[in-house]
């Protein structure tokens, strides 16, 4: 499988080349070459495979040859037969007959974001050795990210540690949960570096792509991407929407389905209802079903609510960001939505370039009826203030004893509004092909996001035990103005081909401290210079 850019120029890429590269030299975002079409026979196989190997059966579709069989199973392995705490890696839970939930935050960081950085982390890692193994020069990778909260920690705790690879991870100041935050901060490992952007999320995420743009600073320090920018994150995310379909077969007894289906129109119909913010959880769902699975899609979104407006309006236009209790949904400019433009565009790659363009110069783009009846046709929308997210978690509360983050409450509101399109509540009247049931997507455990949920249950959800921890850690962050120049200027001073830092691993720390960890780091040396005082003169008594 090949890939090229969503905006021409660049084609003919190996796997390889785009998940390194993240972004093409023109600006565009990189696509598989073709869809691969999945058969009944792959789908009855696949369907008795444990998660990772799952995983790796749908990834070698749009790899190919480039990393073998063994290879392959062996990164998967590693990013989900151990790291995630539930047997399942993404376990599907049903309230009723019509409503299920699939719950993504069984991950190390506790969100969706887990699922594909876990892989994309290995990823890197497995690319870079292979290199060396082949007595290649192996220069140290700088990845370069934005994070509305999520993405940032699961990049993190997929990349700490890990030998050639420098992480700097932007977010916006003040505009994420502080334990989403905290994760990010407490994670003192020399080759991370949290990034506080006086900002929204579109401007780090604009500050990222620049970076990416700028030939010279970009081969210079070789960025590599971790946000839904990169192909890879969209790959491994299409993995749960198998699975989870898999399990409702499971848990409804009708596995048979598959096993003695000799058609795929013979298969049932899931609607999945996905919260998004920047397009790339919605996606992977559109691939899988591009691929055959049998799916209808909803976009869930909060007041941020650009995506809904272009499904019912043809008509993409940039609004002010709305901060909200759903942070990680607080988005006017959704990156991977230029994937789905080029699909709609029947792969006319000037056309996105022209769409790109009236949308970066005018704030707005448009399509024919046409095409917006396409768009119809892939998906449904809907969209949620403050107090429908609220009275969501609660009324989930009360109804199922289900605790949901305000995000997941987006997409459980949608769900809803859905099903009481009919007097007799039945989804399969609403939705146009008929549906079994319905699946909201789950993507962060409640608990980052305690202050919203006692806002809407009166009670704070449960601390698992490394969120816990999160408050109490010492943290560790850099400030920056919303400015290309100055994001470049921060990650020269700490990558690691700085000389200075090669001589000096960790001294920086106390330099780039925040201000709770640069009195805690005073602290503990006053108090050692006091001990030190103290038994100095209590032995020259002696």
């Amino acid at each position: 499988m090949l890939y090229h850019s969503t905006r021409g120029g660049s084609s003919g890429q190996t796997f390889e080349e785009v998940v390194m590269r993240g972004l093409s030299p023109e600006g565009g975002l990189y696509v598989p070459d073709s869809i691969p079409k999945v058969t009944v026979q792959q789908l009855q196989e696949w369907s008795q495979l444990p998660f990772y190997k799952l995983a790796a059966a749908i990834m070698k579709l749009y790899i190919g040859d480039e990393i073998s069989d063994e290879d392959l199973l062996d990164i998967s392995r590693k990013s989900y037969a151990t790291t995630f705490s539930d047997g399942l890696t993404t376990p599907l839970k049903k309230l009723d007959d019509d409503r299920y939930i699939l719950e993504l935050f069984h991950g190390p960081t506790f969100a969706f974001k887990d699922v594909a950085l876990q892989f994309l982390g290995n990823l890197f890692e497995y690319f870079l050795k292979r290199k060396a193994e082949k007595g290649e020069s192996v220069k140290p990778i700088t990845v370069l990210g934005a994070t509305s909260g999520d993405t940032g920690s699961a990049a993190i705790y997929g990349l700490r540690g890990k030998e050639n690879i420098d992480v700097f991870i932007l977010h916006p100041k003040g505009r994420v949960a502080n334990v989403q935050e905290r994760q990010m901060t407490t994670v003192l490992d020399s080759n991370v570096h949290n990034i506080a952007v006086d900002g929204s999320f579109d401007d780090c995420q604009a500050i990222v792509k620049e970076c990416f743009s700028d030939k010279q600073f970009n081969t210079t320090y070789d960025l590599a991407a971790v946000n839904s920018i990169n192909w890879a994150r969209i790959l491994a995310q299409i993995t749960y929407y198998y699975s989870s379909y898999f399990q409702y077969l499971k848990q409804n007894d009708q596995m048979s389905q598959i096993l003695d289906c000799s058609d795929m129109q013979n298969l049932p119909t899931l609607t999945y209802v996905v919260p998004t913010g920047n397009f790339g959880d919605i996606l992977a769902g559109f691939y899988a079903t591009e691929m055959g699975l049998p799916t209808q899609l909803v976009i869930a979104t909060n007041s941020n609510d650009i995506l809904h407006r272009f499904v019912q309006t043809a008509e993409q236009e940039v609004r002010a960001v709305e901060p909200t209790i759903a942070p990680a949904m607080d988005i006017q400019i959704s990156s991977n939505f230029e994937r789905y433009l080029l699909h709609l565009a029947n792969n006319d790659t000037a056309k996105v370039a022209a769409w790109m363009s009236d949308f970066k110069t005018k704030g707005k783009m448009s399509v024919s009826p046409e095409e917006h009846q396409k768009v119809k046709d892939s998906f449904m929308s809907n969209n949620c203030n403050e107090l429908q997210i609220l009275t969501a978690i609660k009324k989930y509360h009360e109804k199922y004893n289900y605790i949901a983050c305000p995000h997941t409450a987006c997409g459980l509101h949608a769900m809803d509004e859905h099903l009481n399109e009919t007097t007799d509540a039945s989804y399969k009247k609403v939705l146009k092909k008929g549906s079994a049931a319905a699946i909201t997507l789950a993507t962060a455990h409640p608990a980052k996001f305690d202050v919203a949920v006692h806002r809407a249950i009166g009670q704070d959800p449960v601390f698992p035990g490394p969120l816990e921890a999160c408050k109490t850690m010492e943290t560790r962050c850099l400030s920056s103005a919303a400015d290309k120049e100055a994001i470049k200027k921060l990650v020269a001073k700490y990558s690691s081909r700085n000389p200075d830092n090669q001589k000096q691993s960790k001294g920086w720390k106390l330099i780039s401290a925040c201000p709770v960890t640069m009195a805690t780091n005073i602290g503990i040396a006053l108090g050692g210079a006091f001990v030190v005082y103290s038994a100095f003169k209590y032995f020259t008594k002696k």
